[in-house]
């Protein structure tokens, strides 16, 4: 028994001693090299053909066509019956002869309007199939001490990322394998109008599996829970 914890000890100081000594852009420069090797992303063209599984709604499937060069992005969703269509290119919605006899059909009008959803779709989608790549984006800021945490029972190296107001308000964690610096969960907070973290706001997102899209190594299975209660609120998987 006092050689087993003396061993978990010594695993568990070297690690902490490891998070000290590597800086946050060094680890993530250590998992792009490991999810995007050749430098694809930024050229990256390619369809992702998602099924989101709920509890309590029927199962979304998502085939969504990014196209980094031309500047294209195209969701098509369907569930049930419904399909929806939603393009831009280069900054300019296009919106389809059957969406548009769709929306003007609606008798509620929606909070966000088609267009306006279809960027939020493609902010979304690219953003996290692009990660961890998507952190050397402008407007990114990261936190210089790389964090040691241990989540689910398992120890983590975890970068401390905020954005510019421009960009967005909520702060995110990173948490890479400190072994392998495979992404494996990602986590964000909302923020008050101090900038404080709300500690009962946002959600974690376990990843396991990896699909490889155009020789990136995307999460293949992503699952959303809630960080006040741990309350699982879907799943999204990715096809190839």
């Amino acid at each position: 028994m006092k050689t087993l914890v003396l061993f978990l000890f010594c695993v568990s100081f070297g690690l902490n001693t490891f998070s000290q000594n590597i800086s946050s852009q060094e680890l993530l420069d250590k998992a792009i090299a490991y999810h995007d090797p050749n430098g694809a992303w930024k050229t990256f063209s390619g369809t992702l053909n998602i099924t989101m599984e709920t509890h309590t709604n029927l199962n979304r499937d998502s085939e969504v066509y990014i196209n980094i060069p031309k500047e294209t992005f195209q969701l098509i969703t369907k569930r049930d019956t419904v399909t929806i269509t939603y393009k831009q290119h280069k900054g300019t919605c296009i919106i389809s002869e059957s969406d548009s006899i769709r929306i003007s059909n609606q008798t509620e009008k929606p909070k966000r309007s088609h267009c306006e959803m279809t960027t939020l779709f493609k902010n979304y989608y690219s953003y996290l199939y692009g990660l961890p790549m998507k952190l050397k984006d402008l407007g990114t800021i990261m936190d210089n001490k790389v964090e040691y945490k241990t989540f689910k029972n398992k120890n983590y190296l975890v970068l401390n990322v905020s954005y510019d107001a421009a960009v967005g308000s909520d702060i995110w964690y990173f948490y890479f394998n400190p072994n392998t610096y495979a992404m494996e969960i990602y986590q964000f907070f909302k923020t008050d109008e101090k900038g404080n973290i709300k500690p009962d706001s946002g959600e974690y997102i376990l990843l396991t599996e990896e699909a490889t899209i155009n020789a990136i190594k995307m999460p293949k299975i992503r699952a959303w829970y809630y960080n006040k209660d741990d309350k699982y609120l879907g799943t999204d998987i990715l096809k190839q």
